[in-house]
């Protein structure tokens, strides 16, 4: 079997297993085997607690998943287009498992019509029902109104908006189209 001192990467070449272990002993140190399908078999020579560690640090840092906070701005007087163009850019960054921000800025007079704001906000919570949950309720914080989504499991997501804009349609019940069958 081929034997590495983990500690220096210094190859000590192919060694008898007897051989291998006594080494290992002498140092004060376990035989590790690597990689057991190689020809010949891979062993190391390295403290195998501190192995054991390094494997569970390594199977950790393998199954942290960043999220992202992503930003959508809209404005109480936002025009159609824009407003379906905005929403599916949110779909989107919710269909990539980030995180939406929704902010929406009040400027000058705007301020004396709070609920067309708090409106515009309820519309964007309704049309992303199918893609998130609300973390953050909708809340007036100074001159803006905030509100934080999250995606939804990966199975349990619908798109509303196609990639241009189109309102998909809901799906038929398969009730409704039997009733229709009977008539």
């Amino acid at each position: 079997m081929r034997v590495i001192v983990a500690a220096t990467n210094q190859q000590l070449g192919v060694l008898r297993l007897d051989e291998a272990i006594r080494r290992a002993r002498s140092v004060g140190l376990d035989l590790v085997e690597i990689a057991p399908n190689a020809q010949p078999p891979v062993c190391r020579i390295v403290d195998f607690g501190k192995f054991r560690y390094d494997l569970s640090k390594q199977d950790k840092e393998k199954k942290q998943v960043t999220t992202k906070v992503k930003e959508v701005k809209f404005r109480v007087n936002i025009d159609e287009h824009d407003y379906i163009t905005k929403v599916r850019h949110a779909e989107d960054f919710l269909d990539k498992g980030n995180k939406v921000k929704v902010h929406l800025q009040f400027r000058g007079r705007e301020m004396a019509h709070q609920e067309l704001g708090m409106l515009v906000v309820q519309r964007v919570r309704e049309d992303l029902v199918g893609m998130a949950h609300v973390d953050m309720e909708p809340k007036l914080v100074g001159r803006a109104i905030g509100m934080t989504l999250s995606p939804l499991p990966a199975g349990k997501r619908h798109r509303k908006f196609t990639k241009h804009g189109e309102v998909l349609e809901p799906e038929p019940e398969d009730v409704e189209e039997e009733e229709e069958v009977g008539k």
